[in-house]
Parts: C-alpha cells; sequence; structure tokens
C-alpha cells in the first residue's frame, strides 16, 4: 500500500474514531445547560446550535454561516443568525461550550480523565491538528485561532474540532468540484441510502427547494424517477468521499502509521464511552455508528 492510499484511509477511520469526540457539543445535556443559563432556547437543538458552531467565526452574519456550514437552508441559518448573538457574546458563547464539554466529558468518562493515556492522546491528535493546512478551510481556521485549553481532555476535544472542520471545510470543496449545491448535497445523499430522507429535512429545505434540486440531478442522470441513485450517482458520491479523504489526509503524516494506530488504540475506551451514552441518534450522516437513539 502506498503512503498516499494508507493516510487517506487513515483519514476516514479516524473520522469514524473521533466525529463522536466533538459531537458530542451537540447533544449533551451539559451543554444545553450551560446556553440555557445564556438565555437560549434549548427545547430544539438549533437555537443553541449555530452560535456554538459558528461562534471561532466570530459574530458571523448568515450569508457567512450558511456558506460555511453549507448544507442548511439558508431561510433556517437567518432564523438563529444573527438573533443568537442577540443573547449572549462570542466570547460568553466559546466559555459556554468548553464548560459544557468539560462538564460532559467529566460525567461520561469518569476516571479516563486525567489519565497518562488520555493525555498521550490528546499530545497525538493535537500534533495532527497544528499540522492541518487551513488554507481555503474557514472553519477549521476559526477553530485553530482559539486559545489551546490547559488540561488534557479539553485539549484533546478541541484538537478534534480542528481535525473534523478541516474535513469538513474539505468536504465542501469536494462537493462543489463536483457541481453539487447545498440542496443537491443532501438529495444525492439521501439517494445513496446514507439516512432516510426524513433525517435530511432538519436543515429545513422546503419541498419546492428539495423538488427543484431531485430534477436537477435527475437531468444529469444522477438520480432515478424514485429518487433512488443511479450508477452514475452513485460514483458521482464515491468520488466526493474519495477527494474528501485525499484532503483530509495530509494532517495524519505528522504522526505516522504507528501514531494513528496509538491514537486509535488510545481512543478505544473514550469511543465506547460516548457511544455507550446513548445520546446520539441512531440514525445520523456524522460517522457515528450509534448502540441506541438520543435520550433527551
Amino acid at each position: 500500500m502506498t503512503d498516499e492510499v494508507y493516510y487517506r484511509r487513515a483519514a476516514r477511520r479516524m473520522w469514524q474514531q473521533l466525529e463522536a469526540a466533538h459531537a458530542l457539543v451537540y447533544y449533551a445535556p451539559e451543554v444545553f445547560e450551560e446556553f440555557a443559563a445564556l438565555g437560549y432556547d434549548v427545547a430544539t437543538r438549533w437555537p443553541s446550535y449555530f452560535p456554538l458552531r459558528s461562534a471561532p467565526l466570530g459574530t458571523a452574519g448568515p450569508r457567512q454561516v450558511a456558506a460555511a456550514f453549507y448544507s442548511f437552508s439558508p431561510r433556517m441559518v437567518a432564523e438563529h443568525v444573527p438573533s443568537g448573538w442577540s443573547v449572549a457574546s462570542r466570547d460568553e458563547v466559546l466559555a459556554a461550550r468548553i464548560r459544557g464539554v468539560d462538564r460532559a466529558y467529566r460525567s461520561l468518562m469518569g476516571d479516563l480523565i486525567g489519565t497518562p493515556d488520555f493525555a498521550e492522546a490528546a499530545r497525538l491528535v493535537r500534533r495532527v491538528a497544528e499540522a492541518a493546512d487551513t488554507a481555503g478551510r474557514p472553519m477549521a481556521a476559526a477553530n485553530a485561532d482559539l486559545p489551546w485549553p490547559d488540561e488534557p481532555h479539553l485539549v484533546f476535544w478541541q484538537a478534534v474540532t480542528i481535525i473534523r472542520e478541516q474535513r469538513g471545510d474539505g468536504h465542501v470543496t469536494a462537493l462543489l468540484a463536483s457541481g453539487l449545491d447545498p440542496c443537491e448535497a443532501l438529495v444525492s445523499f439521501a439517494a445513496i441510502g446514507a439516512a432516510p430522507v426524513e433525517t435530511f429535512q432538519s436543515r429545513q429545505w422546503s419541498e419546492d427547494a428539495w423538488a427543484a434540486a431531485a430534477d436537477r440531478l435527475r437531468s444529469r442522470g444522477w438520480i432515478d424517477d424514485d429518487g433512488k441513485a443511479t450508477e452514475l450517482g452513485a460514483e458521482g458520491r464515491d468520488q466526493v468521499e474519495r477527494l474528501t479523504d485525499r484532503l483530509a489526509a495530509e494532517p495524519w503524516k505528522a504522526i505516522g502509521d504507528k501514531g494513528v494506530d496509538r491514537l486509535a488504540k488510545l481512543n478505544g475506551p473514550i469511543l465506547s464511552a460516548l457511544l455507550l451514552s446513548g445520546l446520539f441518534p441512531a440514525t445520523n450522516t456524522i460517522g457515528i455508528a450509534t448502540v441506541r437513539g438520543p435520550q433527551w
């Protein structure tokens, strides 16, 4: 196996292993409690989600957030941005999210926190994050500009966040290269069976917008009359994922194959604790294989 192939596969493997470590911030009760204390409505995810995730960008406006997040309906983004900044400042949001992550990690991982293995995992993943090229990657760059926390478990979370946002920025590049606009990206993803169409409704594209995107993909030969991917469409989505992996591969060279294997081993107990929490949706599109559905 060539180095190029190895690190491309390592990027995919470690995304699947580390995604839950980042994504906990969107599901943990402790994070919702912190944002409720700031004044956000936490009855659903979205009023806090948009400021929480976009805060590293500054008090970004709706066009900038929609561009960076890509798959959300601009109408949906505009419902929460910039109104979210009238509830709390950017600095307050950043402080609340790291407090929430700290509490959630301590709650779920108990004695793992403070162990030499966790500290080693944090050192390894930080090396990868610091090696990640942020040119043309706004979400990764914004998170990389934040100061590093002191405690290893928070360094771990921040490093994983930089890496996953760097991958996500690259994924947007791959979608653009394949000629898929934000709604087409979701329609084509649903067409290959990545998740039911209902799962993508959380991005709040209107029925007309979804139907128009489907018509465009049908005219390109990507989907059939039933909305299922054709051979051309399946290959097109494969190309998107392959390019995403290739664009995410370079930082992993910073720790080499032995470092990748070591990090995977160290991450095992962390991943187990996260998946057994029951916090993640049973059906999702963010690379997390769950044990059971959400409890909140």
